[in-house]
């Protein structure tokens, strides 16, 4: 009888300290871990995080532009720079000295500024530099700072113990934007070319809006286990992003409101 009254009371236990380490793992994320004027770090899972800077524009004010960091093991990669080389700088020094990692890569995700404004930074301190041949092309062209390295439609890249997967699935936002696919945390960053809830069309001056939802279709179809999706601009969340980003830029036919 005693040891049957013990083997419960280690089995509550037990269970109440799984519960209670289960809430705390949920209660962490997200959580800002860095805060300046110009960049702003939050971690949204054990191993992915956000950085937030800002770009001024003429016809949106000055915008917050996301970009990811993923991370395992000693090393870390980036997606997208920040919008300046300063703001950059601090990126760098922020993974560097407060999480202590090599950063093996940095990809910008399209031509635009909010994607590869701060590469000279990246560059300089001699990070090697990633992008599809359609987005160095295109940097190219309007005489932006190109990347080092290119790649097709695809590339898997190897972080520590884990893998991510950056590919092309079509035109949207640009003619070049890729997305990024963390499978051991199921993260999308998806750019521009996701929006986040209730957001507009945005800047479509380089956009293809007739191909921008059959392109996020096959986003949706190619990752069904995603949980967090992080756009180009505003907050961050699940699966919805896709369909609401679909459903704003399904093509209407004549006579349909």
């Amino acid at each position: 009888m005693k040891t049957s009254i013990q083997i419960l009371l280690i089995l509550f236990f037990s269970f109440s300290f799984l519960n209670c380490k289960n809430s705390a793992y949920e209660l962490i994320f997200p959580e800002e871990v860095y805060q300046s004027d110009a960049l702003v770090v939050t971690r949204i899972s054990e191993n992915a995080y956000i950085h937030t800077s800002y770009l001024k524009t003429n016809d949106f004010g000055n915008v917050a532009c996301n970009g990811l960091v993923v991370t395992s093991g000693k090393e870390a990669y980036v997606f997208d720079t920040p919008t300046e080389n300063s703001s950059s700088g601090e990126l760098i020094e922020w993974i560097q000295s407060s999480l202590g990692l090599e950063i093996k890569g940095i990809m910008p995700t399209h031509f635009h500024n909010d994607c590869l404004g701060g590469l000279q930074e990246f560059e300089a301190k001699g990070i090697p530099s990633y992008a599809s041949n359609h987005t160095i092309q295109l940097a190219q062209e309007n005489n932006l700072i190109l990347p080092q390295k290119g790649f097709g439609d695809s590339i898997l890249l190897e972080l520590g113990d884990k893998t991510i997967l950056a590919k092309y699935f079509g035109e949207g936002h640009t003619q070049d934007n890729v997305v990024v696919y963390f499978p051991s945390e199921k993260v999308l960053f998806g750019g521009c070319l996701i929006k986040e809830l209730n957001a507009t069309k945005g800047f479509l001056g380089d956009a293809n809006v007739t191909t921008w939802s059959s392109t996020v279709e096959k986003i949706k179809i190619r990752f069904p286990d995603t949980k967090i999706v992080v756009p180009g601009h505003g907050q961050y969340g699940n699966a919805e992003l896709l369909d609401y980003t679909i459903n704003l830029f399904k093509t209407r036919h004549f006579g349909e409101k």
